[in-house]
């Protein structure tokens, strides 16, 4: 990863500098712990929308998303039948792929059958981050990263394949990818650490 300094001249990795909103995502969410149920799933199908484009069109779009798939409420998601499809085909704040849409009322039933197995998110996906944090190995799918597409796609989720999973992990802060140069790295890697104190 490459390094370039950021409007108030300090390094940060260099995919982030295409605009104010994206410096503001760089430097307050990628890579820090995210644990809540709703933060989970819209994370994770943010990145499976991503496939194929890149994640500043998707970020652009969030508000969008968020209000098209209910604040990504899993219950109310997993309600959603042909006629929200259409709906949605035509909205035009999301990125309209009918098989992407399909595949996130799929995967909130996924996850609605998750809780009724007692299981949350949270547990199944933290299960695969690494122990020690730190950063991935290499820019590919890192083998944890493949591992929990493996498992996903066993339970019959959609559209999470390695790389998807990968940059999911790397935004939800199971691996430090930031640049150890980036002004954020020591902040990220604080926060991870303190997550798995936690016991989490």
């Amino acid at each position: 990863m490459t390094l370039a300094p950021g409007p108030d001249g300090r390094l940060r990795c260099s995919w982030c500098l295409a605009d104010a909103g994206y410096i503001a995502y760089h430097d307050a969410e990628w890579g820090l712990p995210v644990t809540g149920e709703r933060d989970l799933f819209e994370m994770l199908t943010l990145e499976s929308f991503q496939s194929g484009l890149s994640w500043h069109t998707i970020l652009r779009k969030r508000d969008g998303f968020r209000r098209a798939f209910a604040g990504f409420d899993t219950a109310r998601i997993a309600g959603f039948g042909g006629e929200d499809v259409e709906r949605l085909l035509t909205d035009a704040s999301i990125v309209r792929h009918r098989g992407k849409i399909e595949a996130a009322i799929h995967n909130a039933r996924q996850a609605e059958a998750l809780y009724r197995e007692g299981g949350t998110l949270a547990e199944l996906l933290w299960r695969f981050a690494p122990a020690a944090g730190g950063p991935s190995d290499g820019p590919g799918p890192s083998p944890e990263a493949t591992a929990l597409s493996k498992e996903l796609r066993r339970r019959g989720w959609k559209f999470v394949g390695p790389t998807t999973v990968h940059a999911f992990m790397q935004a939800a802060g199971m691996v430090n990818d930031h640049d150890p140069g980036c002004a954020f790295h020591g902040a990220t890697a604080r926060a991870q650490a303190a997550h798995r104190a936690d016991g989490n």
